[in-house]
């Protein structure tokens, strides 16, 4: 019987060795996260206006599913904190499908391209294209779920009755409020879209999405794509205004901006620039970038 210690003359054919494995599973420095999100700018920026449209119409879609989930566990569990605590725990969801699918999300792309602008000034017209795009496209999308919510019997009255709750709670906030609920919304939300790109597992992607968008659920702070999947149930059931909602978006995307900008981009990238010569980061990000169209090139080929 071969002994299993005997690996001299399979160890070029066989499994890496532990110690380069374990490399592999090294915290990430703030360059190497850096890096990743450039990236994942670069690839969204390629991207077609028809793409980014449907993507963007199927991420608000999808982010009734955090509205979905809350209204949920309200329905079952009672209008009580404990309960909306509870119930919170579900307000992820529709985070972790966008997210890790990689539909186009407003307030992702608050860090993503963002932070590319900041090294590479050149990206500043191609960003502003994706949010002209991305941004309504999701307001279409979480109308869509609305429709489907309040105007079909998908769902069963007393989920629609939680979601036009939310929803006029939502518009209840006074602006300077609201905006400053949006900041905290955005930070959140970009933090963990930052996290994920040092993530090595998708377990780990599902765990950062979910601790930091159930503070975002819990906390009711304003979510401008995920916020409007409740907001246009109500008025799509008449309990509020179109007014209403156009009054209360203009305060919550903004809000979402500057928290997705201010505290996150500004603040990792000057932490993972400052210090290190830009040009050597861009370098490398730009022989990735080669790379990649290269075996992008060598797939057509085939």
């Amino acid at each position: 019987m071969r002994s299993p210690f005997r690996r001299k003359n399979n160890e070029k054919s066989g499994p890496q060795p532990v110690e380069s494995h374990q490399k592999s599973l090294a915290r990430p420095s703030a360059e190497d996260i850096y890096k990743q999100v450039a990236n994942n700018a670069r690839q969204e920026l390629k991207r077609s206006n028809v793409s980014l449209a449907i993507s963007g119409f199927a991420g608000g879609a999808f982010m009734g599913l955090s509205a979905l989930g809350l209204a949920i566990g309200m329905a079952l569990l009672g209008s009580s904190p404990t309960a909306h605590l509870l119930a919170s725990m579900l307000y992820p969801l529709g985070f972790i499908v966008v997210i890790l699918g990689r539909s186009q999300l407003f307030t992702e792309n608050t860090l993503y391209p963002v932070a590319l602008v900041l090294a590479e000034k050149r990206e500043f017209w191609n960003t502003l294209r994706l949010w002209s795009i991305v941004l309504p496209a999701n307001i279409v999308g979480a109308l869509a779920f609305s429709a489907m919510a309040a105007r079909t019997p998908a769902l069963e009255p007393r989920y629609v009755e939680a979601l036009t709750h939310l929803g006029v709670q939502g518009l209840a906030h006074p602006p300077g409020a609201l905006f400053w609920s949006g900041v905290i919304g955005g930070w959140m939300i970009a933090l963990a879209a930052w996290l994920v790109s040092g993530s090595h597992s998708i377990t780990g992607s599902v765990v950062l999405i979910w601790m930091l968008t159930f503070v975002v659920g819990a906390g009711s702070f304003a979510h401008c794509i995920a916020s409007s999947c409740e907001i246009l149930v109500a008025v799509l059931t008449g309990h509020a205004s179109w007014s209403a909602y156009a009054q209360w978006l203009g305060p919550a995307v903004a809000g979402n901006i500057c928290g997705g900008v201010g505290l996150v981009t500004v603040l990792e990238y000057g932490q993972a620039i400052y210090g290190k010569e830009t040009e050597d980061i861009l370098k490398v990000a730009a022989q990735e970038e080669r790379r990649l169209k290269a075996e992008e090139e060598a797939q057509k080929a085939s």
